[in-house]
């Protein structure tokens, strides 16, 4: 039997990589769950919590999708980040998605590219990303995208607040 993964789809003949609109909240968390998966993580995230995060009184994050003649394909999420002792506005791309089937078509470096741009007309300085430390496919493709990976140092916390 073959996994998803084991088929390459045709790239689509029309990409788009735009910003995620309000109709795109089900797919959207559908990504967010099938990545949440390959990464053996749970997901709690629903359609609501995106609707809030993305287009509430209070927008948190940045969603840009790429979309196929059959729907999304994928998804970038930024957060804005902030370098105090310099005075630096960043972008941390918390999130790159691409489904089965499409990966290897370079839509994942059209999401990459439009973060770029995203962070950059809002005054950003920098864009963050992070990959597992296994993950040596995902280090070489953001090397492959200028990225330059820095040392890890320090422990974080975290503190739940409710």
């Amino acid at each position: 039997m073959l996994d998803d993964s084991d088929i390459s789809l045709l790239r689509p003949p029309v990409l788009t990589i735009r910003n995620a609109h309000p109709r795109d909240l089900p797919e959207l968390n559908d990504m967010i769950r099938l990545l949440a998966a390959h990464h053996g993580d749970p997901s709690g995230a629903t359609p609501e919590q995106l609707e809030r995060d993305l287009f509430g009184p209070m927008p948190w994050i940045t969603a840009l999708v790429a979309e196929g003649e059959n729907g999304l394909i994928g998804y970038a999420i930024l957060v804005p980040l902030y370098k105090a002792q310099e005075g630096q506005r960043g972008m941390d791309l918390h999130h790159l998605f691409v489904r089965d089937g499409h990966r290897g078509h370079g839509i994942g470096q059209h999401l990459v590219d439009r973060a770029r741009e995203v962070a950059r007309k809002s005054g950003c300085s920098f864009l963050s990303v992070g990959a597992a430390t296994g993950n040596v496919q995902a280090h070489r493709f953001y090397e492959n995208m200028d990225f330059k990976p820095r040392p890890v140092t320090g422990m974080r916390y975290l503190q739940a607040l409710a």
